[in-house]
């Protein structure tokens, strides 16, 4: 059953991706001449409208094959890839990681409106020797509010305890069904964020529960909440490519491939329907990001190949483009194998296969 809804996550995410360059090309006049689900050898495939629409063996990505897509194959014809301006060819390319954005948003908005699963606001355990436990509070303590602030989420309870300015923190808790104020002095501690990194922030040693909270918003406001977590999305995947980029953390922290995914979705799977929704709108968002970055072979790398022939005037001779792709090709595959290694190393599969050649020759 796993197997099968990942596979089903995998394949509306490709399909959501490359319905976005074969809607464009559509529009815009191009034929599409093939739209492949997958990779390799076909499994079955079926015509309508000028396009063969294929399931193929390897499912990990997908494709649109348009008319005169490839420079040397193009003969001028007016429904061709490359007898459009670089604006279309733009367009057409842009669209795949654009439609994964509107698409994450709209997980995104189902969620905020019919409820978007979050950590509680129950305490699960109070650490020894520091402040909350001193303060009083303790395992089972439901926190409504800090310093006034309404806290809905155990997020919103992290966020407001480290950016308070002061150490004075008033909690309004429930506490079997009676509710009551408890001062805590937060202290400093010197911690590592998620990206390795350490800083100076206030805490109160506290852990959450295993409690989980649905938000709803109205269907206005859930417009707004929306957006926020696609940027919030966002912004955490470009922080954590440039830190890996600087050296500030490692790749094989950053970076997840197949195995991983895999891992996270079933278990989002087996959590509920919301929490699938949740990471597939995350990777929908990720995929799309990923996808705009100038790397030959992706979509950034056409991107950027389109810019560098608007500049000039004229496209770059064909030798240094097929070299161009050539390279991008070999990195992406190279990273590839950097990812699937990381996933098996991260399972325990390469100690429990050293384990045991080590038991054979001893």
């Amino acid at each position: 059953m796993s197997t099968l809804i990942f596979l089903a996550v995998l394949s509306i995410l490709i399909i959501v991706h490359e319905w976005g360059h074969f809607y464009a090309a559509r529009c815009l006049g191009v034929e599409v001449e093939r739209f492949s689900i997958g990779f390799g050898p076909k499994l079955f495939s079926w015509h309508s409208k000028g396009t063969e629409f294929m399931v193929s063996a390897i499912p990990l990505g997908g494709y649109v094959k348009m008319a005169g897509d490839e420079r040397n194959q193009c003969k001028g014809k007016k429904n061709e890839f490359f007898s459009h301006r670089p604006l279309h060819r733009a367009l057409i390319v842009a669209m795949g990681p654009i439609i994964n954005f509107v698409f994450a948003y709209v997980c995104f908005y189902m969620l905020c409106v019919a409820g978007l699963p979050v950590l509680g606001t129950v305490i699960g355990k109070t650490m020894e020797g520091f402040p909350a436990e001193a303060a009083g509070l303790r395992a089972g303590d439901q926190v409504l509010s800090i310093n006034g602030t309404l806290i809905k989420s155990w997020e919103e309870l992290q966020d407001i305890v480290s950016g308070s300015q002061s150490q004075q923190l008033v909690f309004e808790i429930t506490r079997e069904n009676k509710q009551q104020s408890v001062t805590v002095a937060a202290r400093q501690e010197t911690l590592k964020n998620i990206f390795g990194q350490e800083e100076r922030r206030l805490i109160v040693g506290i852990e959450p529960g295993e409690e989980i909270s649905f938000l709803r918003y109205g269907p206005i406001e859930a417009l707004a909440k929306a957006a926020d977590k696609l940027w919030e999305v966002i912004s955490m995947t470009l922080s954590a490519l440039f830190h890996v980029v600087t050296g500030a953390m490692p790749a094989k922290d950053a970076l997840a491939g197949p195995i991983r995914i895999f891992d996270v979705i079933a278990d989002a799977a087996a959590m509920g329907l919301s929490y699938l929704v949740l990471v597939m709108a995350i990777i929908s968002a990720s995929l799309a990001l990923f996808n705009l970055f100038p790397i030959p072979v992706l979509d950034g790398g056409h991107l950027f190949l389109i810019g560098m022939e608007v500049l000039r005037g004229k496209p770059l001779p064909l030798k240094i483009e097929e070299r161009f792709n050539q390279v991008g090709f070999t990195l992406l595959m190279c990273l590839m194998v950097f990812v699937v290694y990381n996933d098996v190393a991260a399972m325990g599969w390469i100690d429990q296969v050293k384990s045991f050649f080590k038991g054979l020759n001893s």
